[in-house]
């Protein structure tokens, strides 16, 4: 089925990507065999290293942990965080970075998120 999907958007010109919450790793490899483009997951919960050996086959997109990072987080824990996802993934682009400032993120935290990637990307 996803590859059907996939053949009709690559067919019209389109990158595709797909969502998941759930644990995947083991189907990585799979998606980017069928042409998926992007894969937005859990990638801290999964661990930002578990995904890593795909880094440069698929454009990673995931979000700083906004359950336990964003609302109870130090901010050393951020930006190791932050860090993590950056050396982990980052390849030529590869990796689409997202934090979401919802209910209970403490916002020096997500402050934190964003001065972290703005150090990354100064260095």
């Amino acid at each position: 089925m996803y590859k059907y999907y996939i053949d009709i958007a690559k067919k019209n010109g389109k990158k595709i990507f797909m969502h998941s919450d759930g644990y995947i790793i083991d189907i990585i490899p799979d998606l980017i065999e069928l042409g998926l483009d992007a894969l937005n997951c859990q990638i801290l919960c999964m661990g930002a290293e578990n995904p890593a050996k795909f880094k440069g086959k698929i454009t990673f997109w995931g979000e700083i942990d906004r359950q336990h990072l964003l609302p109870y987080g130090s901010e050393t824990d951020i930006e190791n965080a932050v860090k993590s996802v950056y050396e982990n993934l980052w390849q030529d682009g590869g990796c689409i970075s997202q934090c979401e400032f919802g209910i209970g993120a403490k916002p020096e935290n997500v402050m934190a998120v964003y001065r972290a990637r703005e150090n990354i990307r100064n260095h």
